[in-house]
């Protein structure tokens, strides 16, 4: 395989995984606090590939090296819903997932039959000591901008906000949830962060943006695509030619 064949399937390849990446986004602009995910494009260099020469590397490939989430604050939208709530500032809600803790920014809540505050994905809402929240379904729910939830004018419990120094170690687990897989960045209490009731954040995905970058990859696509035909025409030529001169 010569080598703009190369370049332009590695170039297939990485748009292949930009185009999963941004149809994921646009699925899920009207998904409250998603965080859109988007790539970091890097070059390849095999050891096979070194010129002695030069020092380096003969030739390098484009790749996406690797994705990243975009934490920004998705804009604020009234619902009414005393469930609901939306976090305005930086952090995250602390729920018990089913392998451990996990975090989210996704705020509209329900009242499980054991009276369990608990996320749409069925995941409890964490309080203060580490516990579900319970409330008593059949009373109103007033939550305060600290996370304090009170049920006839009396404290029942409080929200678990939290902050990471760094969110590089946070992986998704769903559409809205993340994990902490590094010991090492614990959280710690949200400052300055205020809950919101009857309020959720939704996503942070610029549609026309997205759905422009969508278009560009795409003819990019397109374009890879007429380079691996222009050097498969180049090569068959070639054959026929060294044919031609044969006979």
């Amino acid at each position: 395989m010569d080598a703009l064949t190369i370049a332009a399937a590695s170039g297939l390849r990485s748009r292949m995984q930009s185009l999963d990446l941004l149809a994921n986004n646009l699925a899920n602009t009207a998904t409250s606090g998603f965080k859109r995910d988007q790539e970091f494009y890097g070059l390849f260099a095999s050891d096979d590939s070194f010129n002695p020469l030069t020092g380096g590397p003969s030739s390098t490939l484009p790749i996406v090296e690797r994705q990243w989430t975009d934490f920004s604050q998705g804009v604020m939208q009234v619902t009414g819903n005393p469930l609901d709530v939306a976090l305005n500032g930086s952090g995250f809600l602390a729920v018990n997932g089913p392998n451990g803790p996990l975090y989210t920014r996704s705020g509209n809540l329900q009242v499980l039959p054991s009276g369990v505050l608990a996320t749409n994905e069925g995941y409890s809402l964490q309080g203060k000591d580490g516990k579900p929240i319970k409330v008593t379904a059949s009373k109103p729910i007033q939550i305060l901008p600290d996370g304090t939830i009170k049920q006839d004018d009396q404290p029942v419990a409080q929200m678990t906000v939290v902050n990471f120094k760094s969110t590089t170690t946070l992986d998704k687990v769903g559409s809205t949830c993340f994990q902490n897989t590094d010991p090492a960045n614990p959280p710690v209490p949200a400052a300055g962060t205020e809950v919101q009731q009857a309020k959720l954040e939704g996503s942070n995905v610029p549609v026309a943006e997205a759905a422009m970058h969508l278009v560009g990859v795409m003819r990019q696509f397109e374009m890879l695509q007429k380079a691996i035909g222009v050097s498969s025409d180049m090569d068959t030529k070639t054959i026929q030619e060294v044919a031609r001169v044969g006979s």
